[in-house]
């Protein structure tokens, strides 16, 4: 069983920080060799249609640069498999909806609160004692909007969030009636308070998860290969750390190593009598990975980087919220779809065009098996890609989704026929436009002429 002996593997005889011995040497090395033969082995039998390790196992790890301290650690492949988020959660962006007037500014940055159609959902709260006895505020008119949720209050145990749109109050519409008429509807209805509410993805700009890229030498600590190697690292959003031989590899070659940070120890060290070095020892397994960087400035990079990776905030943006709750959703029970129809999409690892039902809404692309599929099985986030027609390969007509970064994956669709590829062009660049990046909402914000009355 080849599971079975690659767990055995794992247990090497060799001691930490201690030279092996010569026979010991020669066993590790005969391990190696056994590893890197069933590695090669495995990847024959999944081309050959037998049972399949490559998804969880990557050569990196077996051929491990460590030869002491074999980690398997599993490497997931769910980017591909579901949301290809990377780009949205690398910068920050806005949602300005249908309005690309330079006159508009988006919501965010706007004084006139303006609703938006996202998910609803319904809240119940009972009503408790005191002056405020569901424990929440709201503010404006045309839309109502939670403006403060008491902490530990009703409101906050229901699950109500600021920022939520009030659309109902006990059974009646309020989205177009005054302030105090919605608020009368609230106190003199029951105790238990339920209310429709909406959630307004364009007042809340996401915030860029941590990410870090660049090369540092990584110490090898096996009784064999002794020394600093250089290595291509980059850290991703969800707070895995990758590896590569060279900067080249990203993206095209599967990483050496991926580690999750969450949870891990990180430092500077100075045991070793090298300058800008520092550690980490991830929660999982029994390994210490020292890194040397080339200057203070960037080790304390590093550092910052990965210190957030070691505590993440768990809160999801809204835009994530909303499109997670789609997937659950029936392709034709997403609201006021942009597009959709049959798109292939190129997988480009095995070179063959796979079929989708495709859903395209406020920047995100849904992908389902078919027209009756639930859930969805992934999707993209189109922040920030450019949209073309190209020709490739006997194609001649494919709808390039190129990212702004060659970091980023670039994914390659195709329609039924040339008409079916200009109507889901046109309508991608109009959805992809509905986003700005933050800094130029900001920077449009600024430039507009101040507002006069002329009495």
């Amino acid at each position: 069983d080849l599971k079975s002996e690659m767990n055995k593997t794992r247990k090497l005889p060799l001691k930490k920080d201690t030279r092996a011995s010569d026979s010991s040497q020669e066993d590790a090395i005969d391990q190696w060799a056994r590893r890197r033969k069933q590695f090669k082995d495995s990847k024959k039998c999944s081309s050959t249609g037998g049972s399949s390790i490559n998804s969880t196992i990557t050569e990196g790890s077996i051929n491990s640069e460590d030869a002491r301290s074999v980690d398997l650690g599993l490497y997931s492949e769910n980017e591909d498999r579901g949301f290809y988020t990377e780009n949205f959660h690398s910068a920050a962006w806005v949602f300005r909806g249908d309005d690309v007037s330079p006159d508009n500014s988006p919501r965010c940055l706007s004084k006139r609160p303006r609703p938006v159609a996202i998910r609803e959902r319904t809240v119940k709260i009972a009503k408790g004692t005191g002056n405020y006895p569901w424990g929440f505020r709201i503010q404006f008119s045309k839309p109502i909007l939670v403006t403060e949720v008491d902490t530990n209050s009703a409101a906050e145990e229901a699950g109500l969030q600021v920022g939520d749109i009030l659309i109902a109050v006990n059974g009646t519409d309020v989205t177009s009636v005054p302030h105090s008429e919605a608020a009368n509807l609230a106190r003199k209805g029951p105790d238990i308070l339920t209310m429709i509410v909406g959630s307004d993805i364009s007042r809340y700009p996401n915030t860029p998860r941590p990410t870090c890229r660049g090369y540092l030498h990584k110490r090898t600590q096996s009784a064999i290969l002794k020394g600093w190697r250089k290595r291509w690292f980059v850290l991703k959003h969800n707070g895995y750390l990758h590896y590569y031989k060279h900067k080249k590899d990203e993206g095209k070659c599967r990483p050496l190593e991926v580690t999750k940070l969450e949870g891990a120890e990180i430092g500077i060290d100075t045991s070793l009598g090298k300058p800008f070095v520092f550690k980490c020892i991830p929660q999982a397994g029994n390994r210490i990975f020292y890194f040397c960087a080339t200057s203070n400035q960037e080790m304390k990079r590093w550092l910052e980087a990965m210190d957030k990776a070691v505590h993440p905030i768990h809160q999801n943006h809204v835009w994530v919220d909303v499109t997670l709750h789609n997937t659950t959703l029936p392709p034709l029970a997403i609201k006021n779809p942009e597009c959709l129809g049959l798109l292939h999409q190129l997988d480009r690892s095995k070179d063959v065009w796979i079929q989708h039902y495709c859903i395209l809404k406020d920047g995100c692309l849904y992908f389902y098996a078919t027209l009756r599929s639930t859930p969805a099985q992934g999707g993209l986030y189109l922040q920030g890609y450019i949209v073309s027609e190209q020709s490739l390969g006997s194609k001649r007509s494919v709808i390039e989704l190129k990212p702004p970064s060659e970091e980023f994956k670039t994914f390659y669709l195709c329609a039924e026929n040339v008409n079916e590829n200009k109507r889901w062009i046109t309508a991608l660049k109009a959805s992809i436009n509905k986003w700005l990046p933050l800094h130029q909402a900001i920077q449009d914000f600024m430039n507009r002429p101040l507002e006069e009355t002329r009495m």
